[in-house]
């Protein structure tokens, strides 16, 4: 099939809208978090975008993407992206050139290690940290895309994952929690270090991931037309909906309408439709944009304030169980109506999709956690993961970075 000049010219805005998510990620998590931290943030965000962009070229989409072996993984045949071609032969994106293709889901590979640092905040080593983000990509998130976009053993079974819920929601939310328990709580925790520094800087945060989120699952059609088109009033709808569900349940408990639970409610709602974007109706993101909200929300109730685990920024919750949810989703509402490529869910026939989506749901959040869970402690007897008490007092911006925001 020729290159269709409009879904590249679709696929090269995409691209560039995901890539604004990942500064949208350090204004969103610096603002939320205390001042004296701010630097690390963006450290760890824009020097992990360097790394994992590098990874992606030498190594790593070979072993995701790369011809399959025994359906477990890639092979190395297109390391340094050799043989990659330019024109529109690559069997996942027939309409656009290969080497396009494979910078999209670079930024796919950049943001899902990323999205962990919202869990890590404030209290992690950043020469650990390195070491974590490059293990974690290698062992968890290279194996799960190959399993359910790359051609292994899930994508075969059946399991259906439009842009990400499974492969990054889920994998990193649950890893969160991992990597939250092995670190354990910051100094002093409770409600005295969980007061944003700066809320404007958080809102314009979450309001350009919002932005960025468009290219993130409409560019996942990986073409111009119905399906991109749906995908963002989809993605749009159950974002809002979550949002106003966040504040809704917030205000009733605190009496007091809050702007944090509407951005977190909003990020909820983009990460739960994230899996089903690409598969159901606008009616439909509407009831699973309430599921999402309702769960994510009750989620960091259950986890930080009745547990307390110390995930700084509820990756968890907002990330994990919203993108839980949405995967679930897939087998009730997913229509081939609205997408002939894609399948029907229980309302539609389809009994057995929920099923399948449940086994991907549950193999993904068994190798996030338990894979952050395991690097962790390697990462920990190796150099240590945590650092020392008063680094954390005095704030890892001075301390580790020798630089002040």
């Amino acid at each position: 099939m020729p290159i269709n000049s409009g879904d590249t010219a679709w696929m090269l805005i995409a691209s560039s809208l995901v890539l604004l998510m990942i500064p949208a990620l350090g204004l969103f998590e610096a603002g939320l978090l205390r001042r004296k931290n701010t630097v690390s943030i963006f450290m760890q965000i824009f020097f992990g975008m360097a790394l994992l962009s590098v990874m992606w070229f030498i190594f790593g989409f070979s072993l995701t993407f790369g011809p399959d072996t025994a359906g477990l993984v890639g092979n190395l045949d297109w390391t340094f992206l050799k043989g990659v071609p330019f024109d529109s032969s690559l069997k996942y994106a027939p309409t656009i050139p290969g080497v396009l293709f494979v910078k999209f889901e670079m930024m796919f590979a950049v943001i899902t290690p990323l999205l962990l640092t919202g869990a890590i905040a404030e209290r992690m080593k950043f020469s650990a940290y390195v070491l974590f983000i490059a293990a974690w990509s290698f062992l968890v998130y290279y194996p799960l895309v190959h399993w359910i976009w790359g051609g292994g053993w899930l994508g075969t079974l059946g399991v259906k994952d439009f842009a990400g819920g499974i492969v990054i929601h889920t994998s990193a939310g649950m890893g969160a929690l991992a990597a939250a328990l092995v670190l354990g709580r910051r100094l002093n925790y409770g409600p005295s270090i969980m007061v944003p520094h700066s809320i404007p800087i958080a809102v314009l945060g979450s309001s350009l991931l919002w932005l960025g989120w468009f290219g993130f699952n409409a560019g996942s059609a990986l073409a111009s037309g119905g399906v991109a088109g749906n995908t963002v009033i989809v993605t749009h709808m159950a974002s809002a909906v979550s949002a106003l569900v966040w504040v809704a349940l917030s205000w009733m408990r605190t009496h007091k309408p809050s702007i944090i639970a509407a951005i977190n409610g909003a990020i909820a709602g983009l990460a739960g439709i994230t899996p089903a974007s690409g598969y159901v109706s606008v009616e439909h993101a509407f009831a699973i944009g309430l599921a999402i909200g309702i769960a994510s929300y009750m989620g960091v109730l259950f986890l930080k304030e009745k547990l307390k685990i110390d995930d700084a920024l509820d990756v968890s919750s907002v990330h994990g169980i919203a993108g839980i949810v949405g995967a679930l989703a897939i087998g009730i509402f997913a229509s081939s109506l609205i997408n002939p490529t894609g399948p029907n869910g229980l309302l539609f026939g389809n009994v057995h999709q929920l099923l399948i989506q449940a086994i991907g749901v549950a193999v993904a959040g068994s190798l996030g956690f338990g894979g952050t869970f395991i690097i962790m402690k390697v990462i920990d007897v190796l150099i240590g993961v945590r650092v020392p008490a008063e680094t954390e007092e005095r704030g890892l911006d001075i301390e580790e970075h020798a630089e002040r925001a």
